[in-house]
């Protein structure tokens, strides 16, 4: 071996081993950055519970990762998400180290950038090459335009043409002038015409040009600066932990804005079967965002937005209320000090309701409560929610889709009612009862009856017991009529009062071939005023509500059956005051 080639063994001995060190920090390297890589996956959305103000999106991915730290990007979020609300879980030997939302702002590279500008650059070169052409257009036609006016003039003010000829001109020449002049001034007119439809046609197409050039210069200056912020994309980034390659499923809940919806009843009542029916519909709409395509839908009472806490009683402290009375400076004594109180107790009376009281505080008194005692607590409330099993798809456009929520058929009493003193026919009437079994929330309801519309009420569980009265309309089969029996109506004097006596009588006939069970409702006045007495002589088996003086009187009526209600009352009042009956 000669010295060149221990030269050149030697130099390649070491260049072996630092090729096997670059091979080896390589693979480490190279499976650091892939326990390290962020995946894009885009969200299937399958789940969404709609509120009356707001809804609750649940969505899923499938991942997979490998060992090391996994930073799963997911899109398909809505961008009215709100943030504190997020729920993940995760299936697989992973742990979810963190969750987070945010909007990601994809920004435009340096070369697409640049090749815009060059694009944008090169087409207002050329847009402002067109205008200076235009330009010199309409500067040829309105040069053209004077020139023909010009002469449009100088051949109207000819003197021949203003009559300044001399008197002994021929005929034949005037009749000549007269030909040239109408010939001239007719062409004139119609180059005239046709220049200035160029002019104002080639006028407008430069106008366009300028407000092209305009925008032109407005995209330019914008380029790489808004372009972001108009194609801002919702993420939501999870990080998994994985001690080895593992694959399974992320689960993801949030509470998006721009989404509800609003009840709607239908009432239905067949006569045939003599039941009632009540569809309970929604009319849901959705501006999230978000295309909702074949979801799982629920439908629920509750308004995540609304106040869930429960008030709490502080201790009411009562105690003299102290008046800050302004004290009279003293001249000598106080010099100019004009902002001196002197505190003085009221007397007794003075007690007045307060949270808390102004008062002097010894060292062994109780100091004044602070702003942070007044503390509520979280309770809470109870809601309904309807699962729909059909899948529905709703885009994100604010158009109301109905959907039916459910449909019962409600416990039903049908019974008839009338008021004779104000309409002498007879109603009937549903007696729905445990409506407020049914979890509804007061809206409108249409009412139905054998298929057809008879108009539409209004549902207020908040108002109403667990009965809803709805009346179906006149029966003519039933007849009732209301009259004065003047044969008993009285009125004297006895001392300084007046005794008025009214009586009257109803009459009730069933033409029908069932049996019937009404309700004939009728009044006796009320009075707050002392002075005034009602006293009751004869009503019958009516029932009197002594402090709206309504009477209720419950018959049963055969097929064909007639029946007749008197009732009789007394008013006693001054005999020197009127009063309104």
């Amino acid at each position: 071996m000669n010295e060149r080639t221990h030269e050149l063994y030697t130099s390649k001995k070491p260049t072996t081993m630092t090729n096997s060190i670059l091979f080896i920090l390589l693979l480490f390297t190279t499976n650091f950055l892939f326990a390290n890589d962020k995946k894009i996956n885009k969200a299937n959305l399958n789940e969404v519970t709609v509120y009356q103000n707001g809804a609750q999106l649940r969505g899923h991915i499938s991942y997979t990762a490998i060992s090391g730290i996994n930073e799963i990007i997911i899109e398909g979020i809505s961008a009215n998400i709100d943030p504190k609300t997020l729920q993940v879980a995760a299936t697989g030997d992973v742990v979810i180290l963190d969750s987070k939302y945010a909007l990601f702002h994809p920004k435009v590279t340096h070369k697409e950038s640049a090749k815009e500008v060059k694009e944008t650059q090169l087409e207002i070169i050329k847009l402002k090459d067109s205008i200076l052409y235009i330009s010199y257009d309409l500067s040829d036609l309105q040069n053209e335009i004077n020139v023909y006016t010009e002469t449009k003039q100088i051949l109207q003010n000819n003197g021949l043409m203003k009559s300044h000829g001399k008197v002994n001109d021929s005929i034949e020449l005037l009749q000549e002038a007269l030909e040239l002049y109408t010939n001239k001034m007719n062409e004139l007119n119609k180059k005239l015409s046709n220049l200035r439809k160029s002019h104002n046609k080639l006028q407008r197409v430069k106008e366009k040009m300028n407000e092209r050039l305009k925008r032109l210069k407005s995209h330019l200056g914008s380029i790489g600066n808004n372009h972001s912020k108009q194609q801002a994309i919702p993420r939501l980034t999870v990080t998994l932990s994985a001690n080895s390659s593992s694959s399974g499923r992320i689960s993801f809940s949030y509470l998006a804005s721009g989404a509800g919806w609003n009840p709607l009843y239908d009432i239905r009542s067949e006569s045939s079967q003599g039941k009632i029916f009540m569809n309970y519909k929604a009319e849901v709409y959705q501006n999230t965002g978000l295309n909702w395509e074949n979801i799982k839908l629920s439908i629920s009472t509750n308004n995540p937005y609304a106040n869930k806490t429960k008030p709490e009683l502080n201790p009411w402290y009562l105690s003299y209320i102290e008046y800050k009375n302004r004290i009279v400076p003293n001249r000598k004594g106080m010099g100019g000090n004009k902002n001196l109180y002197n505190l003085n107790s009221m007397p007794a009376e003075a007690a007045y309701n307060q949270g808390f009281y102004l008062e002097q505080i010894s060292e062994d008194e109780e100091p004044a409560m602070q702003a942070n005692q007044f503390t509520q607590v979280v309770t809470q409330l109870v809601s309904a929610q309807f699962d729909i099993d059909l899948p529905y798809t709703i885009a994100s456009n604010g158009q109301k889709h109905m959907v039916l929520v459910q449909n019962s058929e409600l416990q039903t009493n049908f019974k008839y009612y009338s008021v004779p003193k104000i309409d002498q026919s007879v109603y009937l009437v549903a007696e729905m009862l445990k409506v407020d079994e049914l979890q509804l929330i007061p809206s409108k309801a249409n009412i139905f009856f054998d298929g057809s519309y008879v108009g539409e009420t209004y549902i207020d569980p908040t108002t109403m017991n667990d009965t809803l009265y709805l009346s179906l309309g006149k029966d003519p089969s039933i007849q009732i009529k209301r009259r004065l029996l003047s044969a008993k109506c009285k009125e004297k004097t006895i001392g300084d009062k007046i005794e008025k006596t009214l009586a009257y009588t109803i009459e009730v006939k069933n033409l029908k071939s069932s049996r019937v069970e009404l309700v004939v409702q009728d009044q006796v006045p009320i009075t707050t005023n002392d002075d005034i007495t009602i006293e009751k002589i004869d009503f019958g088996k009516g029932k009197r509500n002594e402090r709206s003086g309504r009477i209720e009187w419950n018959l049963t009526l055969q097929p064909k059956e007639s029946k007749t209600i008197d009732f009789e009352f007394r008013i006693k009042y001054d005999k020197s005051q009127r009063i309104n009956i």
